[in-house]
């Protein structure tokens, strides 16, 4: 029986393309993966102190993990590219994955040269609209920290609703921080494809 999850596929935006990762990438998703926002943001360092030993040259199993990318099924790791200028900016994920629910979980991240410009938002787009029409998904969940604010909007942006809150789950530098569990629907997007606002409005 064929997967949906293989082969991987190459999604194209106006603003940024989502194609699979090559060996080569480790380098500069490993400058990424050490930049102190996505760190903190993320959740992968629980202090300011964790931030400053991080190293931006790839180990052996990061080096690994994006080489061997292509090969998962039942995920999907996609590299951002940034239509203007050909770089690297981040990646899009789809893990999780419960066959019986048909669901998956939602997680990406964007490097210091992607943000502020909508390609997270159009890399959101592309890759659960994907899981939703290619794959067959009926749900996709996320999980982001309340600090992260940009992200939180980026994500109703594309029509994630807000399902609860698990309070101070986390704690960096000592303080605790929520986390908001959020959700989308395959019905939810047939109706608007990532754009609720426009769907209200139409």
């Amino acid at each position: 029986m064929t997967s949906p999850w293989l082969p991987k596929p190459t999604l194209h935006g106006d603003r940024v393309t989502l194609r699979p990762f090559t060996a080569a990438d480790a380098e500069a998703m490993g400058i990424i993966l050490a930049d102190p926002e996505v760190l903190r943001l993320t959740g992968s360092v629980t202090s300011t102190a964790e931030i400053a030993q991080a190293c931006p040259v790839p180990d052996e199993r990061t080096r690994d993990w994006y080489a061997t990318r292509t090969e998962v099924d039942e995920r999907l790791d996609l590299a951002i590219i940034d239509s203007a200028t050909g770089a690297l900016v981040g990646e899009a994920v789809l893990n999780d994955y419960d066959a019986n629910s048909s669901s998956a979980n939602f997680r990406t991240l964007i490097g210091p040269e992607g943000r502020g410009r909508g390609l997270g938002t159009e890399a959101a787009r592309l890759i659960i609209g994907y899981g939703f029409e290619k794959i067959g998904l009926h749900r996709i969940g996320l999980d982001v920290y309340a600090v992260n604010s940009r992200a939180q909007h980026v994500y109703e942006s594309v029509g994630f609703v807000v399902e609860g809150i698990k309070r101070d789950a986390f704690a960096f530098d000592g303080e605790y921080v929520d986390e908001v569990w959020m959700s989308i629907l395959a019905d939810e997007w047939a109706a608007h494809r990532g754009r609720p606002g426009l769907a209200a409005r139409g």
